[in-house]
């Protein structure tokens, strides 16, 4: 016969209720200890990312751009009258003096205006040389009279001189004496008008010539100029230098002014580079450039800006001065680095790959142990090339992550193995 236990089915109540209330709060504890416990970070290779340390120091303001390298004197040859391409000399790559000649044209109008013009320039040298001979013996003619002339006066002056003394003494009549006044009278009139035409024949001589040489004097430059069509009918390079082009070939018709060949000094270069328009406003005429040739680095200055934007770059001109690397020609592209200036003791570290000059932006930086890296506010200044100023969120030892890391945007920390 079973006895009823009130007591022990008292304690039993006792102990579940003990039970529960310890689970019940060490259920509350764990709770409370995972809501306090950070996510999870999430795990970057560490060799996918770009790690660089923040300096203290000089920093050179760079800008960079892609170029070619261009003769610095170059010449087109243009055709001086129209003319067909009768041979080709030379070919481009071909080394040339002044008087190498490329090409020859041909045309038959260009050789007859020469010979044309030499007739008439000598038919006009010998109109001139007769004329000259004439106006010669003109002049020599008039002096001939005017000596005569004079001499008459002197003559007829003489026998007045003599009439009069005779008169005097009653030896001639007063007719004669009258007649003998008249007769001087009269060659001194003559030979006062002989000594002006005599005056007059010579000073015109050279008034006659100047017209008759005005028009040898034409005939000449009209025939040079036929003769120098003539000679550049034989394309001569003009220049020393390396035949560069030759846009035509045999049995070509050219007109005047067409373009024949181009011509380039290839010890003479300079380097064109393209700089994006945004990073040219700070670029000034004499500052230091290098350009990289792929077979070695040559020292230059900064020669001209174009005022122009072409494409979303500015043109630059880079002369270079020292003697250039092996291999250099023109067309060959480089790649040049302009130096806009040099800041003195600034915090700077490498350009990350999403930060612009003079912005806010947030860069992952490293704890001291380098396991993880906290997502951090950085403001930055000037930029160069490869590197940027930093002016606020970062000291100098500190070490950050450059690469993008745009897909770990949701995460304030991360961890790198």
């Amino acid at each position: 016969m079973d006895i009823p236990r009130p007591d022990q089915s008292k304690a039993k109540r006792k102990k579940r209720i003990l039970y529960g209330s310890i689970t019940g709060l060490v259920l509350v504890g764990i709770t409370v200890l995972l809501a306090q416990l950070k996510p999870a970070a999430p795990t970057v290779d560490r060799n996918l990312v770009w790690i660089d340390t923040v300096k203290r120091g000089e920093m050179r303001r760079e800008v960079r751009g892609l170029g070619t390298l261009v003769p610095e004197e170059i010449r087109w040859i243009a055709a001086r009258t129209q003319g067909r391409v009768d041979r080709i000399v030379l070919r481009p790559g071909a080394v040339v003096t002044p008087d190498s000649i490329i090409l020859h044209l041909a045309n038959p109008d260009v050789e007859q205006a020469a010979a044309n013009a030499d007739s008439q320039f000598k038919a006009a040298e010998a109109e001139l040389l007769n004329l000259r001979v004439t106006l010669q013996s003109g002049v020599l003619a008039a002096e001939s009279d005017a000596a005569n002339a004079k001499a008459l006066f002197e003559q007829t002056k003489l026998q007045l001189e003599v009439n009069e003394q005779l008169y005097k003494d009653g030896l001639v009549s007063a007719l004669d004496l009258r007649l003998s006044r008249v007769t001087a009278e009269q060659a001194q009139t003559r030979n006062g008008i002989e000594q002006k035409r005599y005056a007059f024949a010579k000073d015109s001589i050279a008034p006659q010539l100047a017209v008759k040489e005005a028009e040898v004097d034409r005939l000449r430059a009209q025939a040079k100029l036929r003769h120098d069509e003539l000679d550049a009918l034989a394309v001569r390079a003009g220049m020393s230098g390396v035949l560069q082009l030759l846009p035509v070939e045999v049995g070509a018709q050219v007109q005047p002014g067409g373009n024949l060949a181009r011509v380039a000094d290839p010890t003479r270069l300079k380097a064109e580079i393209r700089i994006a328009e945004t990073q040219a406003k700070d670029i000034q005429i004499g500052q230091s450039a290098t350009i990289d040739t792929r077979n070695g680095v040559v020292a230059g200055k900064v020669a001209r800006v174009d005022p122009s934007v072409q494409n979303g770059t500015v043109t630059v001109d880079v002369v270079l001065p020292g003697e250039l690397p092996h291999g250099a020609r023109p067309d060959l592209s480089v790649d040049g680095t302009i130096e806009l200036e040099r800041l003195e003791n600034v915090v700077f570290v490498g350009r990350p790959a999403f930060g612009q000059e003079k912005s806010k932006v947030n860069i992952f930086k490293l704890d001291p142990s380098g396991t993880y890296a906290v997502r951090s506010p950085v403001t930055l200044g000037r930029s160069s090339v490869n590197t940027i100023e930093v002016i606020e969120g970062l000291q100098p030892g500190e070490r950050v992550i450059l690469s993008d890391m745009s897909q770990w945007d949701a995460n304030e920390r991360i961890k790198l193995n």
